[in-house]
């Protein structure tokens, strides 16, 4: 949250070191002052400055308010609160919030699943703890273009930050900047799940130059030119990416060679949604890659494992970043919608699922 943070805004960060590039100009030649023949102490040697210290970034999946959560929206200070103190107890929390968000429009023809919820989601969420949330996912346009301004106002106003959506595509691609006891960590979110058959049906949800929309990745280029100029601000960069097949708990070939591209560019995190299911996390190069975070504040309960992953991150002198510990808290969805953190033996079973996962995302257990 803002107050939790030193800074949190969504800013351009390509020119921050704009200032830098320019010659720092000579110094005009003095007198010569002749050696004293007084012998004096030398200057005592300064110490190298030292390196930031770790900071915590946590991430969960998909979040929305309909069914037996739309109702917990009456009072948005206390409606995920019960259910996110990792969240909160991290430096940075990030989510999916998977749902258009506004007033007025009308439900997109031919989309089976429909979601919109008040400006007063922005709120729950940033009362939970949640610092950024995206929305580039397959239901920020639910309710069409009618309602778009209703939802920049509410972005506008939101207590939070809120990417992967925008009035262009420049804003759309642009990053959250947060500022952690001096260490910089940029969020971008994008969506590469327009081509699947719950996205999309108009084909023009994506954002132009001169059309309001999401973040879109299909076409990657955008988005790992926002990536690498991040990269050249930043301390951490993170990438929330909406991708994957619903239902499919190993990430598919498309996934694993673009997190890898991602990182390349300089992304030190990249995570995902929209299969609705856990997939694998680990090392990925030189970064760290959790393919799938599934639901965790959805409108019906579900046997599938969910929960907060929260990564400590070792950032060094030069712009890297290191992923030192990546710890998970289980949980299940109840029947309120809200994720309930597992008992001991539900731990283990999840510890188990989990080392399934990632070895079917590729990761050895060194990873």
């Amino acid at each position: 949250m803002r107050n939790r943070l030193g800074l949190l805004g969504v800013l351009a960060v390509g020119l921050a070191l704009s200032s830098c590039d320019e010659a720092a100009p000579k110094p005009e030649p003095g007198p010569t002052t002749p050696p004293s023949s007084e012998s004096s102490p030398p200057d005592p040697v300064q110490p190298p400055p030292s390196a930031p210290g770790p900071i915590t970034i946590a991430f969960a999946g998909d979040i929305h308010f309909e069914g037996a959560l739309r109702d917990r929206l009456d009072d948005p200070a206390s409606a995920l609160a019960p259910v996110t103190r990792a969240l909160a107890a991290a430096d940075v929390a990030i989510v999916n919030l998977e749902t258009s968000v506004g007033e007025g429009g009308r439900p997109e023809p031919g989309k089976r699943f429909t979601f919109q919820a008040p400006p007063s989601a922005f709120t729950a969420l940033a009362e939970a703890g949640v610092d950024v949330a995206t929305m580039a996912n397959n239901h920020a346009l639910d309710y069409g273009r009618e309602a778009l301004p209703s939802t920049f106002a509410a972005i506008d106003d939101a207590p939070l930050a809120v990417v992967g959506i925008g009035r262009n595509a420049r804003e759309a691609f642009r990053p959250a900047v947060a500022d952690v006891r001096g260490v910089v960590v940029a969020t971008l979110g994008a969506t590469i799940a327009a081509t699947d058959p719950t996205a999309d049906p108009t084909g023009q949800w994506a954002a132009t130059r001169s059309r309001a929309g999401t973040a879109d990745a299909v076409d990657p280029r955008l988005l790992l030119r926002a990536v690498a100029r991040a990269n050249s601000a930043a301390d951490v960069v993170v990438v929330y990416m909406h991708w994957g097949i619903q239902g499919e708990s190993c990430p598919g070939a498309r996934q694993r060679e673009l997190a890898a591209e991602l990182v390349r560019r300089g992304a030190d995190v990249v995570v995902g949604s929209h299969a609705h299911v856990l997939q694998g996390d680990g090392h990925v190069g030189d970064g760290y890659v959790a393919y799938g975070l599934g639901n965790y504040a959805w409108y019906q309960p579900s046997a599938d494992p969910t929960g907060v992953l929260t990564l400590t991150i070792q950032p060094e002198r030069g712009w890297d970043a290191t992923v030192t510990d990546a710890a998970w808290e289980p949980a299940r969805i109840g029947p309120d919608g809200l994720p309930a953190r597992l008992d001991a033996r539900g731990t283990r079973e999840f510890e188990a699922d989990l080392a399934d996962l990632r070895t079917c995302a590729g990761f050895s257990e060194a990873s």
